[in-house]
């Protein structure tokens, strides 16, 4: 359902700059960004850092670097402003207080005086078997130190006096609140149960409740998503639209469904407990030296990695699983994002990755394969040479570090040899077969068919089935059960390197 009421499409994407950035917050980034570009909108970034106690150092330019990663850049943001900044909500903290101030004298907030201490206080006085965690809200706030319970001549001094407080939300009593969401459709609340949430922090800051509304009004924001934890939220939101701007010109909402892990929502501990990424990119934090691994790191394609967040809850209606950005654009559909939580499937994440490689060239897959070897210290200098190897292995490789297992013996003799395989049906004439082989390499004309014809012409001489030689010789080239025709690795390697890995093979089977 599109409202064309607003003109432009704008959509946000308002992460807080405390931490990595979960593969949810991607996924959020994701919807966003790909229906910007389908209805040829903006796409913003606004940083959310109002709560300066959790302020994490490096996290914003993090967030750049993840969204540029994954090919998804803003059109405005706080590195590249534009005509609706500050970007930052800290630097925009003078302008929330006016519309604080406005609630209070509409009769939609009020100030309050309360000390931790009483807050406290008050958690324990009005704890009961029904209500195990008592709410400030429009019962309790009768009874509480505020501007609703104070002489205006008591509120008056305590402001001249400097005396910290917030301002809070009245939360009106015995009312339904009601909005049109574009997944969950039409979502009602009873007033009775929400309480009055704090608008304006005693620093003068505002907190997300006030913060998102005046920001989205400003930015002229036409639609907002957001994941489903946000959706208790909502009646406050509704109800600040409804006093400050108008219920029209609050933007149409989608609440996206709950990425899941193996015990309910997928969560950083998920991934350390059973072995995968929930980050974007490896993220170390600076307060405690956390290390969190990333998909990037891990050695998935952004390409991939955007493929498997927009399939969790959400499908074309189509076969097709794999779809290029642009396809995703062509495609996608809020409407046809599920309501229900998404359960994450590593090895289904790892099939996503797996086909990318295999339809990837091998001038895309070269730079991140060759900064691999290098990072193991091995240094390759002919690029023709690596990209013939990565065309002949990617189909072996699930993730970017699986090409070195499946392609360093190219460049380098095995350092072990799996001959465990090898011995219980070694014998003499199998050692006699390759030395006999080895010294008749100077015959053959070294291409793959000629090698194999020549491997499978003595088998036959000496009266042995090759399918018993093929796989010692694997080994003996390769150092395990895998890699692509053994005649082929023999190709490249070269006769030279093929004869040392044999007779080496040789001389620890013998000794």
């Amino acid at each position: 359902m599109m409202n064309n009421s607003f003109g432009k499409v704008r959509v946000r994407f308002a992460p807080s700059p405390t931490g990595g950035l979960h593969l949810g917050g991607v996924r959020t980034v994701l919807y966003n960004y790909l229906f910007a570009r389908k209805h040829s909108g903006d796409f913003i970034l606004r940083i959310e850092d109002t709560d300066q106690t959790r302020f994490v150092e490096g996290a914003e330019q993090y967030i750049y670097d993840c969204l540029e990663w994954c090919g998804m850049i803003p059109d405005e943001s706080p590195a590249k402003p534009g005509a609706f900044g500050p970007y930052r909500q800290s630097e925009r903290k003078e302008m929330y207080r006016e519309y604080a101030e406005q609630l209070i004298k509409d009769g939609h907030a009020y100030y309050a005086f309360d000390t931790t201490q009483q807050l406290e206080q008050m958690r324990l006085d009005f704890k009961t078997e029904e209500n195990s965690s008592p709410q400030y809200d429009s019962r309790i706030r009768k009874k509480m130190k505020n501007s609703l319970t104070l002489l205006s001549s008591e509120v008056e001094k305590l402001i001249e006096e400097k005396t910290p407080y917030v301002i809070r939300i009245k939360i009106p009593e015995n009312e339904i609140i009601t909005f049109h969401d574009m997944i969950h459709h039409e979502v009602s609340f009873d007033s009775n149960v929400v309480d009055d949430k704090v608008l304006l922090k005693a620093d003068g800051m505002p907190t997300y409740h006030l913060a998102v509304v005046v920001d989205d009004y400003l930015m002229k924001i036409t639609h907002a998503f957001r994941g489903e934890e946000w959706l208790s939220s909502a009646p406050v939101h509704i109800l600040l639209w409804k006093y400050l701007f108008g219920l029209n010109k609050m933007p149409q909402w989608a609440h996206l469904p709950l990425i899941l892990g193996p015990n309910g929502k997928l969560s950083k501990r998920d991934g350390a407990k059973f072995g995968f990424p929930v980050y974007a990119m490896n993220w170390t934090d600076p307060r405690n030296n956390e290390f969190t691994e990333g998909f990037k790191e891990k050695g998935f394609l952004p390409e991939a990695f955007i493929n498997l967040l927009a399939m969790l809850g959400w499908n074309s209606g189509k076969e097709q699983e794999l779809f290029s950005m642009e396809e995703f654009i062509n495609d996608f559909s809020i409407e046809r994002v599920h309501k229900s939580g998404a359960k994450f499937d590593y090895e289904k994440a790892k099939w996503f990755n797996h086909e990318w490689i295999k339809n990837s060239s091998a001038d895309y897959l070269f730079p991140l394969v060759n900064d691999l070897f290098k990072n193991k210290d091995i240094t390759i200098n002919d690029e023709v040479f690596l990209k013939k190897i990565i065309d002949l292995v990617k189909e072996r490789c699930a993730l970017i570090p699986d090409f070195y297992e499946q392609a360093v013996y190219f460049f380098q003799a095995p350092e072990k040899l799996d001959l465990d395989t090898i011995k219980p049906k070694w014998n003499e004439a199998k050692t006699n077969f390759f030395e006999t082989f080895s010294k008749k390499m100077d015959e053959i004309s070294w291409t793959t068919a000629d090698i194999e014809n020549a491997f499978k012409n003595l088998a036959a001489e000496m009266n042995i089935k090759p399918g018993e030689l093929q796989l010692p010789m694997r080994i003996m080239l390769v150092g395990g059960k895998f890699g692509p025709a053994v005649f082929e690795i023999a190709h490249l390697i070269e006769k030279e390197e093929t004869i040392l890995r044999i007779k080496n093979a040789l001389t620890l089977l013998n000794s």
